[in-house]
């Protein structure tokens, strides 16, 4: 079982079996095993081992090499390691067996005990973390290079965090040497010229503050052209005046109290069936799972319950999520903009947020790494919506619902997906027995089995049911020519005003022709009265007629909103179609 292996990529790739370390040479196979490690417990597809391996030059046979090479790992591994799992393969390992999962579960505990103040103990956990590193990852594999620069990124961050902290404990003095040979290795990276100013400063040697800020200077505008960023400048601005404020530590903000967010809507009733789905969710998402935060994908067309069956899910299991429950409806959103929701939500002072978009990902994953939290993303579009807000803490979940299939997500993050298919039958006649009564059987025969239209059919047929908003069949005013006037039907047209030369008064006229939004008001309405007619046929005609009413319609109503659209009305104020 892999639970006897110990895996390093921190360095040259490493692998130990019950303390005896394994020796493969066949680059392919090392390609396809760094890969599998760097994503352990998640499905890596055979699409991304090929780039991996062949880095775009692959040849014609490249997935059945893939599976010659598995084959051979899985002789040198042994039994259960590696798992076939659609699109591709899952190495299985528990979290402590790989050191690249080691360090960044030490450093996501640094960054929680950090911002509980507890300074002293986030450094050792640091620099415990950095201490797994034994080299550059990967040198020869070239279709691991993005995964590489992720890893350094982590890697320096984690640096400066550690930095940062022992500047703040008062080792100006011991960290200087660590920060100049940082400055050396990542020369762009702003951050850690300004520790080493800070630092610098801080132990007596205003100068050398100066002077690193003068070569950074100089560095910069020759390497890209730019000044310093405005924190540097900030800082040297605070030296050239010898601020009061740099000569010490600036003091850690008070923990803030633990806030249990609530944010689910409220369920979407009433609700029948999908006894499988809801079973499909639970074992999805059971905290026995806990090796890292579990990530289910609810996908199916618009209009089968999608967030209906979430909810209901969310509701019942509310308990396994002491913590609370964050939603968020990504439609057009920003992940940063929900990263800094979802802190707010948590507790957060909105003092304490990082203006730094990384720093806030950083802050939402550490307060996220111990607790038990349930996360909603409705109407998600694509995988990189996701991916920056999936919580740090193994005992999280993420459910995510789009009408798109989030392949990348299932393949890069090792997502489970569940499709969500029409109601069956029996349980579509139960909700519309529930939505319609005894009207059921035309509303069954116009929707297909989709929850979504079963309630928008309900809703018409009971705004319909309504005097006011349901029109005679036979109007008299059809057959009376004076009533019958198209012009009393269009606000325009229909005004005495234009034939009367003492109300002619622009002040006067009536104002549904002086406000573009009462104008498109007016319009929609008069096309749905039309709009409620041709309903009206839909259900007396034939058949072929009915069709004919819709498509009908459809055009006066597209119609009219077209038209509308064209007078400037701010879209907020029109009417839905």
């Amino acid at each position: 079982m892999s639970r006897l292996f110990e895996f390093g990529v921190l360095g040259p790739l490493k692998v130990a079996k019950d303390g005896a370390e394994l020796h493969m040479s066949a680059n392919r196979e090392l390609a396809i095993l760094a890969s599998l490690l760097l994503n352990a417990n998640r499905v890596v597809s055979v699409d991304r081992l090929v780039e991996t391996v062949w880095a775009g030059s692959a040849p014609a046979s490249a997935w059945r090499q893939i599976a010659i090479c598995v084959s051979r790992l899985r002789r040198t591994l042994g039994a259960g390691v590696i798992e076939t799992s659609s699109p591709g393969y899952m190495l299985r390992a528990e979290p402590d067996s790989i050191d690249w999962l080691r360090f960044g579960a030490l450093v996501a505990r640094a960054r929680t005990t950090a911002a509980d103040g507890e300074r002293e103990a986030a450094v050792k956990l640091l620099r415990e973390a950095l201490s797994l590193w034994r080299g550059n990852p990967f040198e020869d594999i070239r279709g691991l290079r993005y995964d590489v620069a992720r890893m350094e990124e982590s890697r320096l961050e984690a640096m400066e965090a550690c930095l940062e902290l022992e500047i703040e404990l008062g080792r100006h003095h011991q960290v200087i040497p660590d920060l100049l040979a940082l400055v050396n290795e990542s020369p762009f990276r702003e951050r850690v010229r300004a520790q080493l100013m800070l630092a610098q400063y801080r132990a007596g040697r205003r100068a050398d503050a100066l002077r690193t800020y003068q070569e950074t200077r100089r560095y910069l505008l020759e390497q890209i052209g730019l000044e310093p960023g405005p924190a540097l400048r900030r800082l040297h601005d605070q030296i050239l005046r010898d601020e009061v404020a740099l000569m010490r530590p600036v003091p850690r903000p008070a923990v803030a109290a633990q806030v249990v967010p609530s944010q689910l809507p409220p369920q979407i009733l009433p609700f029948v069936g999908r006894e499988r789905e809801l079973a499909a969710l639970d074992a999805a998402l059971s905290q026995e799972q806990a090796a890292a935060p579990a990530t289910t994908v609810v996908s199916g067309p618009a209009g089968m319950g999608k967030t209906a069956l979430v909810l209901r899910w969310a509701h019942e299991r509310i308990d396994w999520f002491p913590d609370g429950q964050l939603f968020a409806d990504m439609a057009g959103t920003n992940p940063s903009t929900v990263v800094e929701r979802f802190l707010r939500a948590l507790g957060v002072p909105a003092a304490d947020l990082p203006l730094d978009a990384e720093e806030q990902l950083a802050l939402y994953r550490s307060w996220t790494a111990r607790r038990r939290l349930l996360v909603v993303l409705d109407n998600v579009t694509d995988a990189e919506q996701v991916v920056p807000l999936l919580p740090g803490g193994a005992h999280c979940r993420v459910v995510v619902i789009s009408t798109d299939p989030l392949d990348d997500l299932v393949a890069r993050q090792g997502a489970h997906r569940e499709f969500v298919r029409p109601l069956p039958a029996t349980d579509a006649r139960r909700l519309a027995d529930l939505l319609v009564g005894t009207a059921r059987g035309r509303v069954l025969a116009a929707t297909s089995g989709s929850p979504l239209s079963l309630r928008l059919a309900a809703a018409k047929m009971r705004t319909r049911s309504r005097p006011h908003h349901d029109p005679p069949r036979h109007d008299p005013a059809r057959h009376d020519p004076v009533r019958h006037d198209p012009a009393r039907h269009d606000p325009v047209r229909h005004d005495p005003a234009r034939h009367d030369p003492v109300r002619h008064d622009p002040a006067r006229l009536d104002p549904v022709r002086h406000d573009p939004a009462r104008l498109d008001s007016a319009r929609l309405d008069a096309a749905r009265h039309d709009s409620a007619r041709l309903d009206a046929a839909r259900h007396d005609a034939a058949q072929p007629h009915r069709d004919l009413a819709h498509h009908d319609r459809a055009r006066i109503v597209s119609s009219a909103s077209s038209s509308s659209a064209c007078e400037g009305c701010p879209a907020h104020e029109r009417h839905p179609t």
